[in-house]
């Protein structure tokens, strides 16, 4: 069985093989520990790969993103980076007035003049699943936060502006026409994000989610299901007030904080009605837990969301101070628990 239908296989709960594979590294790592990288995925290859592609350039784009100092994204927002390596986090809000959002412009030079003509011939050389990210990233509340500021942002969804909705509607329109070029190509899977929960709860309140965030996730969903593709998505925090939203709408693969949620009851609720795509906590076991303590949440994961059938990805984020036995004690442990 090879990467590709192992992790078909996995969605559709048809019995792979074995769990697929997926690691995570984030940017620090390539720039410092790539050799650990290296060591981790030849022993344990992943199943995952990205398509060969480039977006055109933005011209609002300004530095580089992961090195220290601050940088301007394609969309205008002004990121700060306190040292090398990591994503850094948004300082000076494009939107200074609500009132901009009337003339307000998305980067479509990006999508125009996106280079795509080498994805199809990546995804046919390959015997792995092509799952490919947006490079821009559908991510519609948190590019709301990007654009206005967070706390601006809250204060506008509460009392319901008329330009907030406005500039949920721009963003929206420019992500399915992203997603229309991708669906187009041959790649495997399709994802995208946006970081709902605090440690304990939604961020806002679940009904508000359910009116303006939940239609177009379902658009998004329908889009890429059109063309036989399977959708992945990624959510820190806990969202268990949405989980069965996200079913519902069509998710095929979830990526979340499971440990800042109850996992038991979230097997018990939906095992076998979603793939749960990793996670191994990467708060405070994966960067200073035990071998051993690595191995018993593996463990945990499998008797709580694991099913012959399919269901888990062995999936982990491997973050710049997390020890290397660590990480590979997480695949490791997979593999033991499953023979």
């Amino acid at each position: 069985m090879n990467s590709r239908e192992r992790v078909k296989k996995t969605l559709e709960f048809s019995c792979p093989d074995r769990p697929a594979r997926d690691l995570w590294a984030l940017p620090g790592i390539s720039m410092f520990r790539k050799h650990e990288l290296d060591e981790i995925l030849k022993k344990y290859p992943t199943d995952f790969v990205s398509p060969e592609f480039q977006y055109g350039k933005s011209e609002l784009a300004k530095g580089t993103p992961y090195v220290k100092g601050t940088y301007i994204d394609e969309w205008g927002c002004e990121w700060f980076v306190a040292e090398d390596g990591i994503v850094g986090e948004v300082k000076n809000p494009r939107i200074k007035e609500i009132s901009e959002i009337n003339h307000f412009k998305t980067p479509y030079e990006i999508l125009k003049n996106a280079d795509f003509t080498k994805v199809n011939e990546s995804c046919g050389k390959t015997e792995k699943f092509v799952l490919t990210g947006t490079t821009i990233t559908i991510r519609p509340f948190e590019r709301m936060q990007f654009l206005l500021g967070s706390e601006k942002l809250y204060v506008e969804l509460g009392y319901g502006t008329k330009e907030i909705y406005k500039l949920k509607d721009i963003l929206h329109e420019f992500f399915m026409k992203e997603l229309e070029l991708w669906i187009k190509t041959d790649v495997d899977g399709i994802s995208f994000m946006d970081d709902w929960g605090s440690q304990n709860s939604l961020l806002i309140s679940p009904d508000m989610w359910r009116e303006i965030f939940k239609p177009m996730y379902k658009d998004y969903c329908d889009l890429i299901h059109s063309r036989g593709k399977y959708v992945f998505f990624h959510s820190d925090g806990n969202i268990e007030s949405i989980l069965p939203e996200l079913i519902e709408i069509g998710i095929d693969a979830l990526n979340s904080q499971l440990f800042c949620m109850n996992i038991e009851e979230t097997g018990k609720k939906y095992r076998g009605k979603i793939t749960f795509w990793g996670e191994i906590d990467r708060q405070h076991l994966l960067p200073f837990g035990t071998k051993e303590e690595i191995r018993k949440s593996v463990e945990r994961i499998k008797n709580t969301l694991y099913l012959k059938e399919g269901g888990i990805i062995a999936q982990c984020e491997f973050g710049i101070k997390d020890p290397v036995e660590n990480i590979m004690t997480v695949f490791e442990s997979w593999d033991k628990q499953l023979h």
